[in-house]
């Protein structure tokens, strides 16, 4: 079976044959008990297990089960979800030195040790992501940074005027009554801050991904709209302050003035490039370069309609995310892709090619990228930045610039290593790390 196994690994090439007579040895069962448990002959099993006898249907089943493994496991090669999954486990854990040529021979002999596997598996992909999103919001999140810091004001208040009238001295009865007043006040202040803390904390996902910041809640609507505005795809002269008005997530006026702005460059795109005219293109070709080219449009105006359609536009069925930034590296719009996290509130890994384009602008930078974590995503990151003299001349520039993301279905022969932010990293060596990972060994 060892020599079996060994050559099917330098082949690349499991025949269904080959898997049963593994199976059948790996289990002591001789090849005459297992003919009979099947109802065929030993000598048609001898030709099915040497590869010269198809085999399918029922009598698939029937040694399958005879064998206590999976028919798909027999018949389906090494590419089987389940099997994959396995390998990207043993990938995660490469110190374990499991036996990753091996995985389709366990998963076929062991069904329900394999999904096992796999379920703590997805379990420990799912609590990592957490963790990457609580250490984010812990450490960056503005409204959980006031919060502490009342709740200690609040504290220290409180503890400072009951020290002086627990330590014993003789105070005069006003000072006293208003020792007493301020502990009572503080406590109050304390209470409601550690309630107002305590219901953030609780809240779900959905409500805590509770909009604290305005961008946040203009990235809100949009993701309840697909971010597509129907209105203005249909008609870019849409009253845009009725839109504004009409949106639930849109709380506080700063969020309000973001989306009017949002909204009046949505409209502008739309008048340049309509949606029409960038599907019937993309029949032709989806390079954004060409594309820019053959509809007259700037690079960052061409990302932004690209992030609007949906999937059944797009010829492989993947949509495209977005992330930008200005000149101070501040992220100030984020579509992020399943993969290719984008943190909310802290810095973002320097080595994406956004932040690249900052310091070469005008100049199409595209760079293939693995997004180290869970499953080592890959990804096609193309960024473009430009310049703008809104105010003219004499004006300061401003700076923009815009990184189209599409994930790509097969991983690269060369990629770069880049991560969410250095928080919560894994890679270790990165040159460009400003401080080390929650994750670090």
């Amino acid at each position: 079976m060892e020599k079996t196994t060994k050559r099917q690994a330098q082949t690349g090439v499991v025949l269904a044959g080959t898997r049963i007579r593994d199976y059948r040895i790996g289990r002591g069962m001789r090849q005459a008990q297992l003919a009979k448990e099947c109802g065929i002959s030993p000598s048609y099993l001898n030709l099915i297990e040497h590869n010269r006898r198809k085999i399918g249907g029922a009598l698939l089943v029937r040694i399958a089960e005879a064998l206590e493994a999976e028919p798909a496991i027999l018949s389906g090669g090494a590419e089987t979800a389940l099997t994959e999954a396995m390998d990207a486990a043993a990938g995660s854990h490469p110190r374990a030195g499991a036996e990753r040529d091996r995985a389709e021979e366990f998963a076929g002999r062991f069904p329900g040790w394999a999904r096992l596997v796999e379920a703590q598996y997805r379990e420990a992909r799912r609590l990592e992501q957490i963790v990457e999103r609580l250490d984010d919001r812990l450490t960056h999140d503005p409204f959980l940074s006031a919060s502490m810091h009342n709740v200690l004001s609040s504290v220290t208040a409180i503890r400072s005027s009951s020290a002086i009238l627990a330590n014993g001295e003789e105070i005069a009865p006003e000072w006293q009554a208003r020792f007493h007043r301020n502990i009572y006040e503080d406590s109050q202040r304390l209470a409601d801050a550690t309630e107002s803390l305590v219901s953030y904390l609780d809240a779900d996902d959905e409500a805590g991904a509770a909009a604290t910041l305005p961008q946040e809640e203009v990235e809100q609507w949009m993701v309840a709209r697909g971010w597509q505005i129907a209105e203005l795809e249909s008609d870019p002269e849409h009253d845009i302050n009725a839109l504004v008005s009409e949106a639930e997530q849109l709380v506080t006026p700063a969020a309000r003035s973001l989306a009017r702005r949002f909204l009046q460059r949505y409209g502008d795109d739309v008048r340049a490039l309509p949606g029409v005219s960038l599907r019937n293109a993309l029949l032709t070709t989806d390079d954004p370069a060409l594309l820019a080219q053959m509809l007259g449009v700037g690079l960052p105006q061409l990302f932004r309609r690209l992030v609007t359609l949906d999937e059944t536009a797009l010829a492989d069925g993947t949509p495209y995310g977005l992330v930008a930034c200005d000149g101070s590296g501040t992220l100030i719009f984020r579509k992020p892709l399943p993969g290719f996290d984008v943190p909310r509130y802290g810095a973002a890994c320097p080595l994406w090619p956004l932040f690249a384009g900052l310091q070469r602008p005008m100049a199409l930078i595209r760079e293939n990228l693995i997004m180290s974590g869970r499953d080592d995503a890959a990804f096609r990151a193309e960024a473009f930045s430009e310049i703008s003299h809104p105010n003219g001349y004499g004006g300061p520039a401003v700076v923009e610039s815009w990184m189209l993301i599409k994930p790509l279905i097969t991983r690269p022969d060369a990629a770069l290593p880049v991560g969410t932010s250095c928080r919560v990293c894994a890679q270790s060596a990165c040159p460009a790390r400003r401080e080390p990972s929650v994750f670090s060994d």
